[in-house]
């Protein structure tokens, strides 16, 4: 079994019941991180692990801290002894990092796992970030509204999404132009 079928089994026992629609977005996340294959070469195994594990952090029996990207991290790392890269993945998609410092976590998050590459970073942006929660393809700029949206004025991610989006964005942009490049 390669790493993103063993990553795919994991989030699949994690989502799939008690949180069927994340479910629904991580696997459209993951048929996002395939379709980067060609421009990932010999990361496009992790990518794509990264993308089957990015939000298991929301499974209740793992939400510790409340804050999925380091919850899902921990998980990975003490309880499958998963490769620091995927971690790092994990634990800064999206640009958790700005989330993280809005809940006083930003310290921990940088004690204990280490950011990915910015290639391998904006390609699981990419990801996450051109996909609804129903795991259907988006624009960006509709993914981003639909975030804010969803959590309504003043809350901390929309805070968080209002204060990352031209990174967001441009993380998206940076892999479309690549994309481009090699078609």
């Amino acid at each position: 079994m390669g790493q993103a079928d063993w990553a795919r089994e994991i989030a699949r026992t994690l989502l799939e019941a008690p949180l069927p629609r994340r479910w629904a977005h991580v696997q459209g996340v993951a048929r996002q991180a395939r379709s980067l294959a060609p421009i990932l070469g010999d990361d496009a195994d992790v990518l794509e692990s990264a993308a089957w594990l990015h939000d298991i952090g929301y499974t209740p029996d793992l939400a510790v801290t409340g804050f999925h990207p380091l919850d899902g991290a921990r998980y990975l790392r003490d309880c499958e002894r998963a490769d620091p890269v995927l971690c790092g993945l994990v634990a800064y998609h999206s640009c958790a990092i700005n989330e993280a410092r809005d809940r006083g976590l930003a310290d921990v998050l940088a004690e204990e796992f280490i950011p990915a590459n910015g290639f391998l970073s904006d390609a699981l942006t990419y990801c996450d970030m051109t996909t609804t929660p129903d795991g259907q393809p988006v624009a960006v700029e509709n993914r981003l509204n639909e975030i804010q949206t969803r959590y309504g004025a003043g809350h901390l991610v929309t805070r968080f999404i209002q204060q990352s989006s031209t990174h967001l964005i441009g993380a998206v942009r940076a892999i479309e132009r690549v994309q481009v490049g090699t078609a």
